[in-house]
């Protein structure tokens, strides 16, 4: 019988991973200041049309502003942690699933005892 079981994929630190990881926290960001910059100016847009309630559409762009707002500051704190963090740490990058084979007489606890697999600089180095 086949079974699924998730495996953790953790990624080393290296000056090249530390780079890229920062580059992708700053296009995020980059990308949910825009996205409020919009939402601001469509709220603009729409409160002088009046068509809507003001009110309700007020709360409405500002919920959707305030969640990426929220988003922003998470991931400035992930990039002040990702510069403190010295090189050779590892991190939690994703949870895959593997399919494992489980037979008569197989050691269950083996067999469910989470599997973690290391990867520096994009090659895999390590599966534990």
């Amino acid at each position: 019988m086949k079974i699924l079981q998730n495996v953790i994929v953790n990624q080393v630190l290296t000056e090249s991973s530390k780079n890229q990881l920062l580059e992708k926290y700053k296009s995020k960001r980059l990308q949910l200041q825009k996205e409020s910059e919009q939402l601001r100016f469509e709220l603009k847009k729409l409160e002088k049309t009046r068509n809507l309630q003001p009110a309700s559409l007020r709360a409405h762009f500002e919920k959707e502003i305030n969640q990426r707002q929220e988003k922003i500051k998470l991931l400035e704190f992930q990039m002040e942690q990702l510069e403190i963090l010295p090189t050779g740490s590892e991190l939690k990058e994703r949870e895959v699933q593997s399919i494992i084979e489980v037979e008569i007489g197989a050691d269950w606890d083996e067999l469910m005892t989470t599997k973690t697999i290391v990867i520096k600089d994009g090659i895999v180095s390590e599966i534990r």
